[in-house]
């Protein structure tokens, strides 16, 4: 009985769908780590500096107004209740960046996948609408089943 369990499960695990899943989850954490880094190490300190030498990561609010602390990490130190806004900020950013570039790879992915694989083909129509109530109706229909008008051939959209 447990080896016909695993055998579903190793049949389950090997389809295509399961692992592209896991490969996009590695590539995504991968991706998230770039995105990161990119909002912590090159986005947020020339925006810092602009705003008079402020590091986001270090922006805090003490809930605790009787102690005041230097930094988020001396507050974090004496286990001080804080809202860290700062950290916030970041990986709002870091959300859209990441959210940004998704769009572009998706889009992207679609036209190629577009020009590799050509025009569509438009389908052909499955109904046509009654003459006399204007309700869609099977093309092949020679009554329409909801005003009952009988219906020529000539109709036939």
């Amino acid at each position: 009985m447990l080896s016909g369990q695993l055998q579903k499960f190793r049949e389950f695990a090997m389809k295509g769908n399961v692992v592209d899943m896991a490969v996009g989850i590695v590539i995504g954490a991968a991706f998230g780590k770039i995105a990161t880094s990119l909002v912590n190490d090159i986005i947020m300190p020339p925006i810092g500096l602009i705003l008079g030498r402020v590091d986001f990561n270090n922006l805090f609010l003490n809930l605790d107004r009787s102690t005041s602390y230097p930094s988020l990490d001396a507050a974090k130190k004496a286990g001080a209740a804080t809202l860290n806004y700062g950290t916030f900020i970041n990986n709002v950013l870091d959300f859209l960046i990441v959210a940004v570039a998704m769009f572009i790879i998706v889009t992207w992915y679609q036209r190629m996948t577009d020009r590799i694989e050509g025009p569509k083909p438009v389908a052909a129509p499955t109904t046509k609408d009654c003459p006399y109530c204007m309700s869609a109706i099977p093309i092949a229909a020679t009554r329409c089943p909801h005003c009952t008008s009988q219906l020529g051939q000539s109709q036939a959209a």
